[in-house]
């Protein structure tokens, strides 16, 4: 109910005036408490999942016919293992738009072909397999290759850099679909770690693998969706897989931020865990 004054006397007016700056007064402190608890800055969170990989599905094509089939992805020690076979994709619950992701992986004996999937949407869309997306390649000698999959993205010195007509390049069965990197020699020896940085905002894909600037995308037909990462053959280990939003990109150039540091700590730290 409203505060009134009744017109009464001075006495009574200066009672209900007194009250009506006290609760405005209480008012505003409620106020300035609420404000002084509203976070401010970007929250870094780890997307490493626990043992159950919550926050994650797996979408596995053999075992729509096999249920008992072994699993494509595990956690060991804190480790996102994707095994390489049976293959398939684990995918998030969650879509996100507008992050940065810093992820670090390594295949642990042999080279061999993974990849992290951006802005993932219709499932099994191409070859009754992958996800509607935008491929970010971790192939070995090709990390930051982009591969479309039923979307599309543009790059500077198209032609160089994409085979066929350009009226063949798209997303689709029988497209060119592969977009290559600007680099193939920033990856570290196979069993040693890797550390990739993908930013994504708007129409925006930048990847940088080890520092360097490996590809810069615009254009992009999709600008927000799930995550996933490829079971597709060798296995492949992810330490680090931490997003952050953004609301600007990294310039493009070369991270100096982008290297290994051996000593530093894996865990969670202060970044918060998907749950």
């Amino acid at each position: 109910m409203p505060l009134t004054c009744s017109p009464f006397n001075h006495f009574s007016r200066a009672v209900c005036a007194a009250a009506v700056l006290l609760a405005a007064s209480g008012a505003l402190a409620q106020h300035t408490d609420h404000a002084h608890h509203t976070p401010h800055a970007a929250e870094t969170r780890s997307l490493i999942p626990d043992t159950a990989l919550t926050g994650w599905h797996a979408d596995v094509p053999d075992a729509d016919t096999n249920p008992d089939i072994d699993p494509s992805f595990v956690i060991r020690d804190g480790v996102l293992v994707s095994m390489g076979s049976p293959q398939g994709h684990l995918i998030t619950d969650e879509p996100f738009a507008d992050y940065r992701l810093d992820i670090e992986y390594r295949f642990t004996d042999k080279p061999g072909n993974c990849g992290v999937l951006v802005h993932a949407s219709t499932p099994r869309a191409l070859y009754s397999m992958f996800p509607q997306s935008i491929e970010v390649q971790m192939h070995s000698g090709n990390a930051g290759d982009f591969w479309c999959i039923e979307e599309n993205i543009a790059v500077d010195n198209m032609a160089d850099r994409r085979n066929g007509d350009p009226s063949t390049w798209g997303g689709s069965e029988g497209q060119s679909r592969r977009v290559l990197n600007m680099t193939d020699d920033s990856e570290n020896p196979v069993g040693e770690w890797n550390r990739m940085i993908i930013e994504c905002l708007g129409d925006r894909v930048r990847v940088w693998v080890n520092g360097d600037l490996v590809n810069d995308g615009f254009h992009c037909t999709a600008s927000k969706g799930r995550l996933a990462i490829q079971a597709e053959g060798t296995p492949v280990e992810f330490r680090r897989l931490d997003l952050t939003p953004i609301t600007e990109l990294t310039p493009a150039e070369d991270r100096a931020d982008g290297l290994i540091e051996e000593d530093a700590e894996h865990d969670a730290g202060d970044r918060t865990r998907l749950e």
